[in-house]
């Protein structure tokens, strides 16, 4: 089944806005997915974008990812199969906060920060209100529509940096990007009809999974490819520390202390494939935790670390490997791609 040629092709994954994300490379890696992959795992999600195309396949897809705030995503677009929002969904969202004792974490963490303290309130409220909803993809859904929205508000499209309202207050960057100033309301209204759209059921039962991918792999039987996304040390890796905001919003964490100049939680939760000291050994845990898989596509960038060929050699124990490149002709921002990087697709078949 060709990429170009399926059926639910016409059904549009909302462009993100997330470092790293293998949304520009969905079709290149797509011609590499045999017709006869019937159920995949997509391991470290992300922005969900890959998952989503393999939903556009047709696929049976298990999407994977450690943070709660990009399962949701999943949950929300690829294991949703047609729960959208409706005026009545949008009249609870939008109402007074139903909980303001409780439900002030944007207000009290953020405000002057990241956001004014309209669009904290707003936040806050919004999110007391996710809770009176009793559909869970309804919930997932909303809650994937805010933090999407939230990014647009910040330049760069994440939470690293102290200079949002900043560069809100800046003429020029403004003129670029009118969203620093409009309102979280009034970004979540313009994208929500787009995130409706983009719901559909293939007919599979799809799931979106929170976990890390180790303890994952050895329960997980009847998977015929998986394609690993993981963190590229040396290229952005701590994903933790650039969504925190977004991470913080959707578990309204009530256990965590919040640190340094732009209020992270901690402690942060345990990856593996974060740092050089730990990824090396994690991704060869990993490779043999996934050796009940047949087929194997595993995305890389030659700035990495560990480097291609400790990779390679590490994958050659158990498959083998056949290195597909794709060369940035500019930086798109994250994972190492700069002008004149090569993303790399490795694929591993069974010896």
């Amino acid at each position: 089944m060709l990429f170009a040629e399926t059926k639910y092709m016409d059904y549009k994954f909302p462009e993100p806005q997330y470092l790293g994300a293998k949304f520009i490379h969905r079709g290149w890696i797509a011609q590499f997915i045999p017709e006869s992959a019937h159920t995949v795992l997509d391991a470290f999600s992300g922005s969900q974008s890959i998952a989503y195309m393999l939903k556009q396949q047709c696929k049976k897809v298990v999407t994977n990812d450690f943070m709660r705030f990009n399962y949701l995503i999943g949950k929300a677009l690829v294991e949703n199969p047609k729960y959208t929002l409706d005026k009545e969904d949008l009249d609870i969202l939008f109402s007074a906060n139903s909980n303001p004792s409780t439900f002030n974490l944007m207000q009290r963490l953020f405000t002057g920060l990241f956001f004014n303290s309209e669009d904290a309130a707003f936040a806050d409220s919004f999110r007391s209100n996710v809770c009176r909803m009793e559909n869970p993809y309804k919930q997932a859904l909303a809650l994937t529509i805010m933090c999407r929205s939230m990014t647009r508000k910040v330049t760069m499209g994440h939470f690293a940096h102290t200079q949002a309202l900043v560069y809100a207050a800046n003429p020029a960057r403004v003129k670029r990007n009118r969203s620093l100033v409009r309102p979280l309301k009034d970004i979540f209204t313009e994208l929500y009809p787009e995130y409706n759209a983009a719901v559909f059921d293939n007919g599979r039962e799809n799931v979106s999974c929170q976990e890390n991918i180790l303890d994952l792999l050895p329960r997980l039987d009847g998977i015929d490819l998986v394609y690993f996304d993981p963190p590229y040390c040396n290229s952005h890796a701590d994903y933790q520390s650039f969504y925190h905001l977004l991470e913080t919003y959707v578990e309204y964490w009530k256990d965590k202390q919040f640190v340094n100049g732009v209020k992270r939680y901690e402690p942060k939760r345990y990856s593996g494939f974060d740092k050089n000291s730990e990824a090396p050994a994690n991704l060869r845990l990993m490779f043999e935790r996934a050796n009940h898989i047949p087929i194997w596509l595993v995305s890389y960038n030659d700035r990495s670390y560990p480097d291609i060929n400790t990779m390679v050699g590490m994958i050659d124990t158990y498959r083998h490997v056949e290195i597909q490149r794709k060369t940035y002709q500019a930086g798109r921002g994250g994972k190492g791609s700069v002008a004149g990087s090569n993303e790399i697709l490795l694929i591993c078949t069974t010896k």
